[in-house]
């Protein structure tokens, strides 16, 4: 079967690689081939299309597509912070982001979500601010620290290695932590990063769901009770930078990011609806049964 992910080389998706680094798919009687593209909206794509079975992105599309009479199920919750960090060499204020560009995976994606709802929480509209699609690894690096966009939404360790080169990097929103989540959606918890697929998909395969649920629960509980040098030994290049005292550091922050148990909480769901209608006319119009967007009952 096959796993498509949002930027594969991503600390917030690195669980999606590890259960294959470490034989966990296998170990649970799966053949997975995982599948990098360059957003979550092109992973969508791949979903919609029919050439992935599974998509490893963020939970918002589920809920997106529904207001769109589409049914997607996500079935594990890998992260309970989201992970997204609004950061810029030189804007110390969101406010001054009028009128400036600021980078996004891609258009249409989680990354843009966000900054569309953080522009709202501080009194502005999407469309004060440009957006440009810089991807989530190599590109973001290279489009803010060489001043094409003037702040980008990013992930470690793309962050880290930002933060770097730019000693003095503001950040503007920060969902890696317990507080920087509860600062920006008032919740304790907030479904992101998670395994989606088309419900008929899900209905039709409940077997193999359960499965995939298996292996990601038993790889989150690996993350979370190895150390970061013991991670960092079996962790792919791709995920790593120059540094090996950065990757440590990043990866101490993400163990806290990992869930606990691969569940989905019906506060923690409204709060993403709640961010999706800040910014989407359809999401807002549309009566959506969330109960219908995500369930627990494979998990282990």
């Amino acid at each position: 079967m096959k796993i498509a992910i949002g930027g594969q080389a991503q600390l917030i998706y690195l669980p999606a690689t590890m259960a294959q680094e470490l034989g966990f798919y296998k170990e649970a009687g799966l053949n997975v081939t995982l599948l990098d593209f360059p957003g979550g909206a092109k992973s969508l794509e791949a979903l919609m299309g029919g050439s992935t079975d599974v998509v490893c992105g963020f939970y918002d599309h589920t809920i997106q597509m529904a207001a769109q009479g589409k049914d997607l199920r996500a079935f594990v919750a890998m992260l309970r912070y989201p992970g997204l960090v609004l950061a810029s060499p030189k804007i110390t204020r969101m406010e001054d982001l009028k009128g400036k560009t600021v980078g996004v995976s891609a258009p249409g994606s989680s990354t843009h979500m966000f900054l569309n709802y953080l522009l709202i929480a501080h009194g502005m509209k999407p469309d004060e601010v440009s957006s440009a699609s810089i991807g989530m690894s190599a590109t973001a690096v290279g489009a803010i620290t060489h001043g094409k966009v003037d702040a980008a939404v990013m992930t470690d360790p793309a962050l880290a290695i930002v933060g770097k080169q730019t000693p003095d990097l503001h950040l503007l929103a920060d969902t890696r932590t317990a507080e920087g989540v509860k600062e920006a959606f008032g919740v304790d918890t907030y479904p992101s990063a998670v395994l989606y697929s088309k419900t008929e998909w899900v209905e039709k395969n409940p077997d193999t769901a359960r499965k995939l649920a298996a292996a990601m629960t038993k790889t989150l509980s690996w993350l979370r009770s190895h150390s970061p040098a013991e991670i960092l030994a079996r962790m792919p290049a791709a995920f790593r930078t120059e540094n090996e005292a950065t990757d440590l550091e990043v990866l101490k922050t993400a163990q806290a990011m990992y869930s606990a148990d691969g569940k989905f909480s019906p506060d923690a769901v409204e709060a993403v609806h709640k961010v999706l209608s800040a910014s989407m006319e359809s999401v807002r119009a549309a009566k959506i049964d969330l109960a219908k967007t995500y369930t627990n009952e494979f998990i282990p």
